[in-house]
């Protein structure tokens, strides 16, 4: 059985330091190591000086993005309370966002600033981004969030009836939602290094669209579970909506990489 201790660390100069900060604070120091020495070994076309000035620039405009989206999708309840918006450290950050705003940051700055291809950088950042979201999905067990409907396996999760929804509120034990997807991850990166690493060195892409591919996958399957998904439409999650469209948009990348590579080889 999983349950959280306290949200709150430990308190310096009077401020608490939430464990929600320390495990994303983790989560980018892991997700940077990952990606600088797996660039270093296997990666000899990566500028290692470039990835190192892109990291900065991408831990912010990541967060400002999955902030963004998070407070769009919840945006009645930020009208009412705007001083929220900038508390990241109570949650919500919504991985969507963090890709979406670091893929378009991204091309922005290996395509027009540095004159760079974009996909060979996509593609080793992958590496560190499933890492870094293993990490991550551990500051939403030490705040309460991300869990699955009640059940009472032996690694179910005990929330407070505080946090619970108003429908489960007489239900003491949930799936930890949060556990899967950090699992999950963890067997994205495994697949992504050991195996398709092995034949992506003449496929740009190939890495980053197996990345979303195979993340997409497990969201939509762990999506189904969860009670406290941001938004709903229809009584469908929108992290739902989006990771069908990212799921068919990376197929799609894939398919179309794999042609061109096949055409290219035929004209030699």
């Amino acid at each position: 059985m999983f349950r959280a201790p306290s949200s709150v660390a430990f308190t310096a100069f009077g401020h608490d330091i939430k464990y929600y900060g320390i495990m994303l604070f983790f989560a980018m120091l892991i997700g940077i190591t990952a990606t600088f020495f797996i660039s270093k070994k296997y990666y000899k076309n990566i500028d290692l000086d470039t990835l190192l000035d892109f990291f900065p620039w991408l831990i912010i405009i990541s967060i400002i993005s999955a902030r963004l989206y998070y407070v769009l999708l919840s945006l009645d309840f930020y009208l009412k309370y705007p001083n929220e918006i900038p508390a990241v450290w109570h949650g919500g950050l919504a991985i969507h966002g963090a890709i979406l705003g670091g893929l378009i940051f991204g091309i922005i700055y290996f395509k027009f600033i540095k004159k760079l291809p974009v996909l060979p950088y996509a593609d080793v950042i992958s590496y560190g981004l499933a890492l870094g979201q293993a990490v991550g999905r551990w500051g939403n067990f030490f705040n309460s969030e991300a869990f699955g409907l009640p059940c009472n396996l032996p690694w179910k999760l005990y929330i407070e009836p505080v946090n619970r929804p108003l429908e489960y509120i007489s239900s003491e034990y949930f799936h930890p939602t949060f556990l899967y997807e950090s699992i999950w991850d963890i067997f994205v990166f495994i697949i992504l290094f050991f195996v398709v690493r092995k034949y992506a060195k003449n496929i740009p892409g190939l890495i980053f669209f197996t990345y979303l591919s195979l993340y997409s996958i497990g969201r939509i399957f762990i999506e189904n579970i969860r009670v406290d998904s941001v938004l709903n439409i229809m009584g469908i999650p929108v992290a739902l909506f989006v990771s069908f469209i990212v799921l068919i948009i990376s197929i799609t990348a894939l398919i179309y990489q794999y042609k061109k590579l096949s055409k290219s080889a035929k004209t030699l």
